[in-house]
């Protein structure tokens, strides 16, 4: 039997490059961010491959979810270290 959905990986890389037009409109430190982003989607590609979501873009979307939550609390943590640090020398 043939597979009846494509192979996620390439699926995930064609629905990338179908942004391509968004990406080139934006400007040169925007390019950046969102090449970041793209690679958070790439970067959870075994968890996608698994979630069997018929939209990629919805694979995409989580996956800066996650990696922007992970940011905000490794941000939020610093934040509680410096505080601490703060009314140490206080």
């Amino acid at each position: 039997m043939g597979r009846t959905v494509p192979a996620f990986r390439p699926a995930l890389e064609h629905e990338i490059e179908s942004w391509k037009d968004f990406k080139r409109a934006l400007r040169p430190e925007d390019q950046t961010i969102f090449n970041k982003l793209m690679n958070y989607a790439r970067i959870h590609a075994d968890a996608g491959s698994l979630g069997a979501r018929p939209m990629l873009s919805e694979i995409l979307f989580i996956s800066f979810a996650i990696e922007q939550e992970r940011k905000i609390g490794q941000l939020e943590k610093k934040i509680e270290e410096l505080e601490e640090l703060i009314k140490g020398i206080e």
